[in-house]
């Protein structure tokens, strides 16, 4: 059952889960009090944040409204131009990893923002596998290897496919999906830098597939504003020295612990810095400047593990038929990624399109890890919000 775990900014003309969607956010603002969330201004450009409670006055004093984002933040766009547009430092600060990530937002006075990325790597990865099966097979029946290898049904190669520098789509994946969250970042938040986590293997230690891609990562990111790197010895010193904890034992659990922590430290090295001074008859290191972190939005975020369509599946099913397989729209009006509402039992359901069946007209909804809550009725199931390709819990 998919659960909503603080506030959740849902499309509007749903009257019926308007009501709850500002009850739990008001909740939600109850135990953080010094929570800032986004403006924007007039042209949707993105300002200093503020306190709810500032943003709602402005809403009942007809000087803004509340509007919708990608990663489910409730933030509010002014009607007027603001009295001014300058921006303190805010800085983004990225931890990348293999099969998941860590962001923060983070300025010298407050923490903005931290989400728990869940990686596509291992679904490409499985995806990839199957296509080179297929193709594999589809080789091995199409040449018949019992005649000589000048009468084979080989053909001539089209390109050297072996001097390509091009990523390969899983790695290509993971970062295209951090680069994503981080344009949605700066499209709520003045961000006027960059933090990314580089990694280097030395001595004998074994390869890392995050080490693929990192200079074309910090190509992306240079695009959008300036960027520094930091070592991961660098990040694991600060974050010693902020007292954060970090929860290494499983790096898949879905807390702030695991992975946020570590893009607060690295946003936090742009406020923070271990310098070195020189004093008479002694020499050493020290901290120098402040930061202060503070409770903030916590989003786990995923991409919805979508289909494409194909001819059927591989195997045959009962009776030697091969069933339709994939595809993105439902003869409903609904397509995969969607947002819906889903009423069974009595219960109350929210999740995300993930397949469909024509003959008993129901739809698969999934959860933002991708495990299938169950198949509702079409007449059962409610659009909430339409498809961004983004699971935000």
């Amino acid at each position: 059952m998919y659960k909503l775990s603080g506030p959740e900014c849902l499309q509007k003309g749903h009257p019926d889960c308007a009501d709850r969607r500002n009850k739990l956010f008001r909740d939600y603002l109850s135990m953080n009090p010094n929570t800032r969330i986004p403006v924007l201004a007039p042209d949707n450009a993105p300002l200093m944040p503020t306190l709810y409670r500032r943003a709602q006055q402005w809403v009942d004093s007809s000087q803004a409204e509340w509007v919708s984002n990608d990663l489910n933040i409730k933030q509010v766009r002014l009607f007027q131009e603001p009295s001014s547009r300058n921006a303190q430092p805010i800085v983004v600060g990225i931890d990348p990893g293999k099969k998941f990530s860590g962001i923060a937002v983070q300025s010298s006075l407050f923490t903005l923002f931290t989400a728990h990325l869940i990686l596509p790597f291992p679904n490409i990865t499985k995806k990839m596998t199957g296509r080179r099966i297929l193709r594999r097979a589809r080789r091995g029946r199409r040449i018949n290897r019992k005649v000589a290898f000048h009468l084979r049904a080989h053909r001539q190669k089209r390109f050297d496919n072996r001097r390509q520098k091009k990523l390969v789509p899983s790695i290509r994946a993971n970062r295209e999906f951090e680069l994503r969250i981080v344009k949605e970042l700066m499209r709520l938040f003045p961000v006027s830098q960059i933090v990314y986590e580089y990694i280097e293997a030395k001595g004998d230690k074994a390869f890392s597939p995050v080490m693929v891609g990192q200079k074309v990562m910090l190509e992306w990111l240079s695009k959008l504003a300036p960027v520094t790197t930091q070592f991961g010895w660098e990040t694991a010193k600060l974050r010693t020295h902020l007292k954060l904890v970090k929860q290494k034992s499983d790096k898949s659990v879905q807390s702030p612990q695991t992975h946020a922590v570590d893009g607060i430290a690295l946003a936090s090295s742009q406020f923070v810095e271990y310098r070195a001074y020189r004093r008479l008859k002694e020499d050493g290191y020290h901290w120098v400047g402040s930061v202060r972190i503070t409770p903030s939005p916590f989003r786990v975020i995923a991409r919805p593990n979508l289909f494409r369509r194909q001819l059927h599946f591989e195997n045959f099913s009962t009776g030697r038929v091969r069933k339709r397989k994939g595809g993105t729209i439902t003869p409903w009006g609904l397509r995969s990624g969607d947002f819906v509402q889903a009423q069974k039992a009595g219960r109350i359901y929210r999740g995300w399109i993930g397949g469909f069946s024509e003959v008993n007209k129901v739809v698969s909804v999934y959860d933002h890890n991708w495990h299938r809550i169950g198949q509702f009725s079409v007449s059962k199931v409610q659009l909430i919000k339409r498809s961004t390709r983004l699971c935000v819990a």
